[in-house]
């Protein structure tokens, strides 16, 4: 067999907890068309090396965006996006796969598996931060915006105490409204050029990498949104998070994101899905 035809198929722990079926299944449709070696890491770290020993194998992750996320993390930390491809076969609930799908990776578990033996590679853009962070579709600053119930919710357990301790918390929590119209003093600068300074409020900004440059909607408060194209962004301002695709990160006061065109691979149905140019 090829190089193409020999994958490391790494199934992320999570995946395996929440839906064995869909990971059984997986399994049987890349075993049954490519040489496929299974990983089964049993936390991060083990992830982060099934992935750096993958050597000529095509990695593929069974799991959802944070499974996704962190293998672009960790493929471009090792300087490897450029010229590299990634599959995966999305596993988790709707809210949990929704990058992957927005990517292009298609929905149900035989068709993703058989986009992997069978798909093209589509060329996607990057939005790498100056930590070395990485946004694969979608930058939100604060992350209070899109996160107004938190970035992980954990399910209340069964039974009488857990519908009680629910119920508390829906009492208590603050209004969604009330969250949703909090301001935020930030400075924000697209290529250099000053967007807004801390002396004017604004309730967020969203970015994503697009067509080689960074889409860019600031949403000043009281005022209609502005939009524009960079290659770079640059906030700053008292502690703020950032939600970058599932993950949020911070407090930080300064982040720079600049976008890198077609600096990763990741495999798609020969058919449909977004493209990235």
């Amino acid at each position: 067999m090829s190089a193409h035809d020999q994958l490391l198929v790494i199934i992320d722990p999570v995946a395996r907890r929440s839906d064995g079926e869909s990971v059984r299944i997986a399994k049987d449709v890349l075993s049954a068309g490519a040489e496929a070696k299974i990983c089964l890491p049993d936390d991060v770290e083990e992830f982060a090396r099934a992935l750096a020993r993958r050597g000529s194998r095509r990695p593929v992750v069974l799991g959802d965006d944070r499974a996704l996320l962190r293998a672009v993390t960790l493929l471009h930390r090792e300087r490897e996006t450029v010229g590299g491809t990634l599959s995966l076969v999305p596993i988790g609930a709707p809210d949990r796969v929704a990058t992957a799908h927005a990517l292009g990776v298609p929905p149900g578990t035989v068709a993703a598996s058989r986009a992997v033996l069978d798909g093209t590679v589509r060329r996607l853009d990057l939005l790498v931060d100056d930590s070395d962070g990485v946004v694969l579709d979608h930058l939100d600053v604060p992350a209070a915006r899109a996160l107004a119930a938190g970035p992980d919710v954990a399910p209340a357990p069964a039974g009488v105490w857990g519908t009680c301790r629910s119920l508390v918390r829906t009492l208590v929590r603050p209004a969604p409204t009330a969250l949703a119209d909090r301001t935020h003093r930030l400075r924000v600068e697209a290529d250099g050029v000053l967007l807004t300074d801390l002396d004017t409020p604004v309730t967020g900004l969203t970015a994503r990498a697009l067509a080689g440059t960074l889409s860019l909607t600031l949403l000043p408060a009281g005022s209609p949104p502005v939009h524009t194209t960079a290659r770079t962004l640059t906030v700053a301002g008292p502690d703020f998070r950032y939600r970058a695709d599932t993950t949020v990160s911070g407090p930080v006061r300064r982040r720079t994101w600049t976008v890198r065109t077609g600096a990763w691979g990741l495999t798609v149905p020969r058919e449909g899905g977004r493209d990235a140019s």
